[in-house]
């Protein structure tokens, strides 16, 4: 018999960069996600399984593309998800130290943290990349928008990124059927408006990224808009 999943509970801000979810921890299946991912525990410490290792402390750091697993659901935390294209981790660690798991402050020491440098072409790309609607947005359209090939973009992106344009693009479609699906929208309907084909393939691409039920835990969180 399965054991019963638990769904995180508690408020998502959501910045145009970051996102901090304050509540109570639920289960997440062994996962990796482009996000770095900080666990900081109200109280005493927060237990997870990263790189299938036991990991227990009152700040836990997860790397992008990090394998890990939350076995232990009703831990009280503070998430913080954070883009490595916008952020260095040592910075945020530094931060998440000295500020602790206060969401307010959190929120807005996050807001004047110093973004990194990039190339101004990958900067182009990248603007266009957040500005996602319901359309399609071909690879040779975004390297149009920064004055590249198809070749150099995927170059740019890997050398600088780590990561694929496609990959990139399905982040931001996440994020943004996230926001929707929390703000109220059905599933389908927040699975269509980002470009997903269905409610079946976002919740997939949910479990695959976050290691969650979409179904079960985005009715448990409130969202805050920060930008």
């Amino acid at each position: 018999m399965q054991p019963i999943e638990q769904a995180w509970r508690g408020e998502l801000w959501l910045g145009a960069d970051f996102c901090l979810v304050a509540g109570t921890t639920g289960h997440a299946r062994a996962h990796a996600h482009y996000a770095h991912q900080l666990l900081m525990a109200r109280e005493g410490e927060v237990k997870a399984l990263i790189d299938n290792q036991p990991q227990q402390a009152a700040l836990l750091v997860i790397a992008s593309n990090q394998r890990h697993a939350i076995l232990h659901g009703g831990q009280h935390t503070v998430t913080l998800f954070a883009e490595p294209l916008a952020f260095e981790l040592a910075d945020l660690q530094r931060l998440c130290r000295s500020t602790g798991a206060d969401l307010p402050r959190l929120a807005q020491d996050l807001r004047h943290l110093p973004r990194r440098q990039l190339d101004p072409r990958l900067e182009k790309a990248l603007q266009r990349i957040r500005a996602l609607d319901d359309g399609a947005l071909p690879a040779h359209e975004l390297a149009a928008q920064a004055s590249l090939s198809l070749s150099q973009l995927e170059r740019l992106f890997s050398g600088s990124l780590g990561l694929s344009v496609r990959r990139l693009v399905l982040w931001q479609r996440l994020r943004q059927a996230l926001r929707l699906a929390i703000a109220g929208a059905s599933l389908t309907n927040a699975a269509i408006a980002a470009g997903f084909a269905d409610s079946a393939h976002f919740s997939r691409s949910v479990r695959k990224q976050f290691g969650i039920r979409a179904d079960l835990t985005l009715r448990q969180l409130t969202l805050r808009l920060l930008d």
